[in-house]
């Protein structure tokens, strides 16, 4: 099940809820509560941790990259030295030295490009997925508040009906409406 789906499973535990009569608050099995926040943290990690991982990647795949780019210069310097001795093809040498220079940062250029244009598109899908959780979120949220207000304007009973007992605070303090 994936991070959505979950937060769905919280906000429909809480939408079923039942109500406290004359009182915003709301009867919520607890037990089943925390499970559903605790899978939710052990799915987060794992969404967060693909991030790192794709950062990782990327740092992992440049690093080769760079190290080919310095193999292969190595390689051509060695190269160079040797042919530097034979005067008749030190022309050839340089040339050839060089060819293999711009091959190996065009070919690190190239490995960078792509392993940059990866880790964007990861990041691009974990945003959106990000987006899609806020969204949930604020819709639950927006969906609590109607809820309490629909709740405090039927809790407006007059006086001579209210119950004694213990009353919340912010119940109160709201005007009847």
């Amino acid at each position: 099940m994936d991070l959505i789906e979950r937060i769905d499973e919280l906000q429909v535990l809480i939408e079923e809820a039942k109500s406290v009569p004359l009182s915003s608050s709301a009867v919520i099995n607890r037990d089943e509560f925390l499970e559903l926040l605790a899978q939710l943290k052990q799915e987060v990690p794992d969404e967060i941790r693909q991030a790192r991982w794709m950062a990782r990647d990327r740092d992992e795949l440049l690093a080769r990259a760079r190290k080919e780019a310095e193999r292969i210069i190595a390689e051509a310097r060695e190269q160079r030295d040797r042919l530097l001795s034979r005067t008749e093809i030190v022309h050839s040498a340089n040339r050839e030295s060089a060819r293999i220079t711009d091959e190996a940062k065009e070919r690190a250029a190239r490995m960078r490009l792509e392993a940059e244009d990866y880790i964007d598109q990861k990041l691009a899908a974990f945003e959106i997925l990000l987006n899609k959780t806020l969204t949930t979120v604020d819709r639950g949220r927006e969906q609590l508040r109607g809820e309490r207000q629909t709740s405090i304007r039927m809790s407006s009973v007059p006086a001579e009906q209210v119950p004694e007992g213990p009353f919340d605070a912010q119940e109160l303090s709201q005007p009847a409406l």
